[in-house]
This record gives C-alpha cells, sequence and structure tokens, in this order.
C-alpha cells in the first residue's frame, strides 16, 4: 500500500513540475525551431542522420529552456500572480511546489539545456546559454527586464522571433553569416504582435504589483496600437518578400494577398485593450496557415 502512495505522489509531483514547465507553450518555441531547420536544409523533413541531434534540440528548446526560465519567472512574479485569476491553479500558489522548490528546479533545468545542448553543437549551447540568461535576467532583481517597459517586449519578441529561428539553423549550420535575417526580422514583429497582447491580459493584476510593464507603463489602447502596427508590418513585410522573391517563393504571392487583409482584420477582430488569451491562440492558429503554405512551398512540396 505504501508503494502505492509513493508512486501516486511521485506521479503527482512530475505533474507540477510539468505545469510549471507549462507545455502548451513548448510549441511556440519548438516551431519557429523547426524553421530555421527548414531554412537551413531546404527540406520539409530533415536527414535522418541529423535527426538525434535535431531530437536533442527540441527537447533543450522546448521542456528544458520553458521549464528553466518559466519556475525562476513564477518564484519572482508570486506578488501579481496572487491577483491574477488566470494564475489561480499555479503549483506554487496553492503550494505544491514551494518557492525554493521552484528555484531549485529553473536552475536545475538551466543547468541541464547548456549541457545538453553541448550535444548539438557549440554555437547552439552558446545561444540556449544567452537564452537562459535573458530568461533571469527578464525576472530577477534587480535587472528584471519584466518591469522595464520595452525591454520586457523586446526579450521576449527576439527569443521567439529571431532567436527560435537562428537555433533551428544553428543546429543544422554553426555558420550563421548566411542566415536569412529578414525572416528573422519578419518573425520578430509578428511576435512583437503577438506578446503585447499577453500584456494586456495581465494589466491589471500588473498594475496592482506595481509592475512597469510595458501596458501598465503606457496604457491598454497605445500597447494595443503598437502591437496592432508591428502586426501589420509583420504582414507586410511577407508581402514584399513574396513579391521580389526573397526567401518567401514569388509563387505565394497570390497567398499573401489574400491572407494579409485576412489576418490584419482578425487582429482587429480578435485583439483590443481589454483582452483575453482565447483571442491571441486563435490568432496564433490562424498565423499558422501561411507559415504551413511557406513550408510547403519553400521545400518544392508544392
Amino acid at each position: 500500500m505504501s508503494t502505492v502512495v509513493q508512486v501516486r505522489g511521485s506521479a503527482a509531483r512530475v505533474r507540477d513540475v510539468v505545469a510549471v514547465g507549462r507545455p502548451a507553450f513548448w510549441v511556440v518555441s519548438i516551431v519557429p525551431y523547426y524553421t530555421g531547420i527548414l531554412l537551413a536544409t531546404h527540406r520539409l523533413i530533415p536527414p535522418f542522420e541529423e535527426w538525434p541531434r535535431l531530437i536533442v534540440g527540441a527537447v533543450v528548446m522546448g521542456p528544458l529552456v520553458w521549464l528553466a526560465v518559466l519556475a525562476v519567472n513564477d518564484a519572482y512574479d508570486l506578488p501579481s500572480d496572487r491577483l491574477n485569476p488566470r494564475k489561480a491553479k499555479s503549483p506554487l500558489l496553492d503550494g505544491r511546489i514551494t518557492l525554493r522548490a521552484a528555484k531549485r528546479l529553473a536552475f536545475a533545468a538551466a543547468v541541464a539545456a547548456v549541457g545538453l545542448s553541448l550535444h548539438v553543437g557549440i554555437v547552439f549551447a552558446l545561444g540556449v546559454l544567452l537564452a537562459v540568461l535573458l530568461g533571469y535576467a527578464y525576472s530577477v532583481p534587480p535587472v528584471r527586464l519584466k518591469t522595464r517597459a520595452g525591454f520586457d517586449v523586446a526579450v521576449n519578441a527576439l527569443a521567439l522571433g529571431a532567436f527560435g529561428p537562428l537555433a533551428g539553423w544553428a543546429a543544422i549550420n554553426p555558420d550563421l553569416s548566411d542566415f536569412p535575417w529578414l525572416m528573422g526580422l519578419q518573425g520578430t514583429l509578428a511576435a512583437i504582435g503577438l506578446y503585447l497582447p499577453t500584456t494586456l491580459a495581465d494589466l491589471e493584476a500588473d498594475r496592482a504589483a506595481g509592475y512597469q510593464t510595458i501596458a501598465v507603463r503606457f496604457g491598454a489602447h497605445t500597447t494595443y496600437l503598437i502591437g496592432y502596427a508591428a502586426w501589420i508590418a509583420a504582414a507586410a513585410l511577407s508581402v514584399i518578400l513574396a513579391a521580389t522573391n526573397t526567401i518567401i517563393p514569388r509563387s505565394m504571392l497570390l497567398l499573401e494577398v489574400v491572407m494579409v487583409p485576412v489576418l490584419i482584420a482578425a487582429y482587429r477582430k480578435l485583439i483590443g485593450p481589454h483582452q483575453s488569451f482565447k483571442g491571441i491562440i486563435t490568432l496564433a492558429t490562424l498565423f499558422l496557415l501561411p507559415c504551413a503554405t511557406f513550408a510547403l512551398t519553400y521545400t518544392g512540396v508544392l
């Protein structure tokens, strides 16, 4: 009987650790990581001999990096999380994971991420180390970039829009000189458009906790307009790249001309100053359509 209780207790602890790592977020970094692989190989499915390293890279980019940065973020965000209904089921808030355990978990995941990344390549590992350090700088005082309006956006947008594809590219080719930097710019602009609404969703809790996020500093309406402008810029850049046959194949131009107004209208419809995560998820899902078409076209499937 005691063995069964121990097994159940261990399973519950594993579930709590996984919950801190937010599995739903893993795809947010793995998709850009895969995009970088696709850009480097021009293949929808990378060469089989590369799979072991690329799978290790996916584990690093997904579970480990997210666990490292989110556990430390949860540890230092407790004051605002206690005021945020969206965080009510957090393992830290109901005592399933202690504050000390969260910090230890973040450190262990960070060490594991950097250590495993060395099996992918030194350039990839240096990028992972930088990402982990930025994650700590985002959350931990006295730097705490989360509470410095503008820096909070820059860290997240660059991490998702530029670092993700760079990591995938580096996993295949450590020489970054041929990396298509315009795609990094396009991804960063799209990431700004998608990240800023998350600051609106947490606006009241962050304001009550005294966190000077960009939404608290500039207000809901201005923050929304900045995100909308970045989204429009990302959409416009994709049309220009397709029209000039730069990275995005010209054969996608018709789809871009059709999808860009749809994506801009969807942002207007789904995102607003009083934001919930449902609209963000719907918009991000819609954004996957042109991304998937790009992957199929870029690799010659279409």
